[in-house]
């Protein structure tokens, strides 16, 4: 079957800081970027949260007020919760057993999928300031971009999607 997709772009604003959220932009993003699509994520506030490494977290030359935000918000895409019956965490763990027991591949596996792939991720420059966050703490492909950056690339794309 020939490509006809190959000069196509997929842009989509991922603003949710929940796993089955997070989980859909990623299986998109790697089935268009199967395709042959051009991808871009672009991550502002609650939508950072999948880029955040876990390893990298810091609280130095931080307010008081972005300490306490850095200790009770997700440390990174495995402790995202779900967007509904996540039940303290009992049912994002069922789901992830389902998905196991349907050899699908779990929010990790997508990310890494998407950034072997290609994907081009970027974070809100405004939500990285106002969350107290600084660029070290996001996986290294993740680039910071101002809301006009983001708005040039969504307008060059064919596909805008919001999750």
């Amino acid at each position: 079957m020939e490509n006809n997709y190959k000069n196509k772009k997929i842009n989509l604003l991922l603003f949710s800081g929940e796993y089955d959220k997070a989980l859909a932009a990623l299986t998109i993003a790697n089935a268009a970027k199967e395709m042959g699509v051009e991808v871009t994520i672009f991550c502002a506030f609650w939508g950072l949260f999948l880029v955040r490494d876990p390893e990298k977290m810091s609280l130095e030359d931080k307010t008081a007020y972005e300490k306490m935000f850095d200790m009770v918000t997700p440390k990174g895409p495995e402790e995202l919760p779900l967007s509904k019956m996540n039940m303290a965490g009992v049912g994002k763990a069922m789901l992830q057993e389902m998905m196991k027991d349907a050899d699908a591949p779990s929010l990790i596996d997508f990310l890494k999928g998407a950034i072997k792939k290609g994907v081009k991720f970027y974070g809100c420059k405004m939500s990285v300031e106002v969350m107290g966050f600084k660029k070290e703490e996001f996986i290294p492909e993740l680039e910071i971009i101002t809301a006009t950056e983001y708005l040039k690339d969504a307008l060059q794309s064919d596909m805008q999607l919001f999750v």
